[in-house]
């Protein structure tokens, strides 16, 4: 029986998030034995050869970044670095749900954030939705609440960043390549958290280490791949609500790497956040507008 162009995007998106999410298992399990500095370090230099290798076959060398283009590919990967500083540091002492839960709000923020910076308006039902997500987020951190720590904030300051990284890559031209942007954030990241970890005790590299960094770079490699494969198939208004489905690999993964099960109000939470994003990126599809989604893989 012959599947849709639909079903495999919503196929491919469900993939890509499992990836990621067992990418941050895999993180998750190496923080508090190796500092977080050289665990990016490391990740980042075994994922930059696959994804260079990956640009290389998908012809991205020979695009270029337009002009008017390189202050948002710079500050998008500027933005990129320190989200990635605050969600690892975040995932490394907060249950892997509950981050990956507080992540979920990213289409709300972004929603909210091109409507004030960008000028790209929003009617009220969208409004409406996202007081109701911003709600779903405060019963997932609960501020006064004995769970309530700095690393709460940490994922709150990780999701700051990567919406100022979306809006940046709002503003990209389509002259400028995916594939190339990603490349070039990849490097950055490496070569950054390279100069940074000179700063810090290295941990000792253990076979177990070793492994799972092999395999988180794996991980993280093929979500880029099944983000650029997801981009060629389906609509995105059918498949962009499936990355939702990364908030029940985080569930399942968490419980079964790390024991952990999140609050009854944590769950009200995601699941009040996850149906106000949905409803956002439907109403994104309905207006016309371009989103992140659209621009391949997302760096995590």
């Amino acid at each position: 029986m012959a599947i849709s162009d639909n079903l495999k995007g919503a196929l491919l998106m469900m993939a890509s998030m499992a990836a990621f999410t067992i990418n941050d298992m895999f993180m998750k399990m190496m923080t508090g034995q190796v500092p977080v500095v050289q665990l990016i370090f490391l990740r980042g230099a075994l994922t930059t050869t696959a994804v260079s290798l990956l640009a290389w076959r998908m012809g991205a060398f020979r695009g270029r970044i337009a002009p008017r283009d390189r202050v948002f590919v710079a500050l998008r990967t500027g933005a990129e670095i320190c989200a990635t500083y605050f969600f690892l540091t975040a995932l490394s002492h907060m249950p892997l749900a509950n981050i990956t839960a507080i992540l979920q709000a990213l289409p709300l923020v972004l929603a909210l954030a091109a409507a004030l910076f960008l000028g790209e308006g929003f009617g009220w039902k969208r409004l409406v939705a996202i007081v109701i997500g911003f709600i779903g987020v405060m019963l997932i951190v609960r501020p006064g609440a004995e769970g309530f720590t700095i690393y709460s904030i940490y994922g709150l300051i990780a999701v700051c960043f990567v919406t100022v990284r979306d809006l940046s890559t709002r503003r990209l031209s389509r002259e400028t390549p995916s594939m190339l942007v990603t490349w070039v954030t990849t490097v950055a990241i490496t070569l950054v958290y390279g100069v940074v970890s000179t700063g810090v005790d290295w941990a000792p590299i253990s076979g177990r280490e070793a492994l799972l960094l092999t395999l988180t770079s794996g991980s993280i490699f093929c979500g880029y791949l099944f983000s650029i494969m997801v981009m060629r198939v389906g609509e995105i208004s059918f498949t962009a609500p499936f990355r939702y489905t990364g908030l029940l690999w985080a569930l399942a993964l968490g419980w079964f790497a790390f024991g952990e099960w999140p609050a009854p109000l944590t769950l009200l939470g995601a699941g009040i956040v996850a149906a106000s994003g949905v409803f956002t990126i439907y109403r994104e599809a309905r207006t016309g507008r371009r989103t992140p989604l659209q621009y391949g893989p997302r760096i995590r």
